[in-house]
């Protein structure tokens, strides 16, 4: 056995300061902290996420927990991945560097600074933008920097009602110093395609970052802030709209005021745009989750949703069901039992050819919500219409519905469940025999 064993030890053997202290496995990523030793990145932040203080080998206290890149060892692990290629060792990618706080404080002074070149300003927001597409902890960073009301004044400046956003407070910064300091008033004309290209990079940095009650509050309260992202649902760029969504989405979900979510959702032009998005056929994994959260929240106004269906949001909803992945069928199972709650909506998923195949089949086959609200939304046109009731029982939905009562679904799901099994029983004497 140890003659079988000793060729694979001496073929595969990693050099023993290629591999992690913490985790013994060869690094992808090293790093070199206060005590001078190094790790891999993913292991010594996990050490020191579970609140540890100290080196894991030498003991000694951290006097700081920076972690600096170590390039040198990182390139000879890479030139020892290469040499042993014949072996099935892989390369080690070059990671990308985490955003650095300076380093983010300086891009967004160079992006806000009107005496900055135009195309030095959008280079800023574009590596930015690159910063905030590669990780959560990124987004962090560049969230830490007041980067959302820098960005909002960017995308809004001239769209009126600036004053009340950046007065009093802290939103440009000096990057050599790194401190921040207030102003009266920003203003980033729109009159040249590299403005609009400004603008249209910061809407996209901000569609990766959550925005607080009162910046949600600053454009909701808005009509003309309002109005300009609905404008942008039918910019040529597919991107652009989508971004405009998000942003949309993000402040419809962030306002308490019932009074201006339903202010924002009284445009026929936005359900429009949105419904637009989901109907494109090109759409994107991306824009069909994002058309889908906007959509939704739209919906959430009892009285607008008539605009939803008027542009075509059950035709969209019920082709793009198998689209979409656990999270955005739930989502969308859930639009749909709200516009089956006003009279157009209940009336187009009723003559929808595919609305009763579709909601049968999601029983029990996705997740416990998704039941829950396919069988709301079967409650509800089966109330309404003879024909889908037949057709619900064509197609199998008793024997489901008893498997949702005795499941362990949740309870609306059996007490809808339960509804529609009294209601297709109440009618059985025109349908299919029913079992007792």
């Amino acid at each position: 056995m140890p003659c079988r064993l000793e060729p694979l030890d001496v073929g595969i053997q990693i050099p023993y300061h290629f591999r992690c202290p913490i985790s013994l496995e060869l690094m992808t990523d090293p790093v070199t902290i206060s005590t001078g030793q190094t790790y891999d990145r993913a292991s010594i932040e996990s050490w020191t996420a579970t609140g540890n203080t100290t080196c894991p080998v030498t003991r000694s206290p951290l006097t700081d927990f920076a972690l600096i890149p170590n390039h040198t060892l990182r390139r000879l692990i890479q030139e020892w991945c290469v040499a042993n290629r014949s072996l099935g060792i892989e390369r080690i990618p070059t990671p990308r560097q985490p955003a650095d706080p300076a380093g983010v404080r300086t891009l967004l002074s160079q992006a806000s600074s009107e005496s900055t070149r135009m195309l030095v300003r959008i280079d800023s927001l574009k590596r930015l933008r690159g910063l905030a597409r590669d990780s959560e902890k990124n987004r962090a960073v560049i969230s830490a920097q007041n980067a959302r009301e820098i960005l909002l004044s960017i995308v809004f400046s001239d769209n009126a009602g600036m004053g009340d956003l950046l007065l009093d407070s802290p939103w440009s910064l000096d990057g050599q110093s790194g401190q921040y300091y207030t102003r009266q008033e920003q203003v980033v004309t729109d009159t040249e395609s590299d403005s609009s290209e400004l603008t249209h990079e910061s809407l996209a940095i901000l569609s990766y970052l959550p925005l607080s009650e009162s910046a949600c509050l600053f454009v909701a309260s808005n009509p003309e802030r309002v109005s300009y992202l609905v404008n942008l649902l039918f910019h040529p760029s597919s991107e652009v709209r989508v971004n405009s969504a998000s942003m949309i989405e993000t402040v419809i979900a962030g306002t308490r005021s019932p009074e201006l979510r339903s202010e924002i959702s009284s445009s026929d032009e936005i359900h429009d745009g949105i419904v637009g998005i989901l109907n494109s056929p090109a759409t994107s994994p991306r824009a069909l989750k994002i058309g889908v959260k906007a959509l939704f929240a739209l919906c959430l106004s009892k009285q607008h949703r008539h605009k939803a269906v008027a542009a075509g949001a059950v035709d969209v909803l019920i082709e793009r069901l198998s689209d979409f992945d656990i999270s955005n069928a739930e989502r969308s199972l859930a639009t749909v039992e709200l516009l089956c709650r006003v009279p157009s909506g209940l009336a187009a998923f009723a003559a929808h050819a595919l609305t009763v195949p579709l909601l049968v089949k999601v029983v029990l086959r996705v997740s416990g919500r998704a039941t829950e609200y396919a069988a709301g939304a079967l409650l509800s046109v089966c109330s309404a219409s003879e024909v889908c009731r037949r057709e619900a029982v064509a197609e199998g939905v008793l024997t489901r519905l008893l498997l949702v009562v005795q499941s362990g679904c949740t309870e609306r799901a059996k007490r809808k469940a339960q509804m529609l099994l009294k209601l297709l029983r109440d009618s059985s004497h025109s349908l299919l025999s029913f079992p007792p």
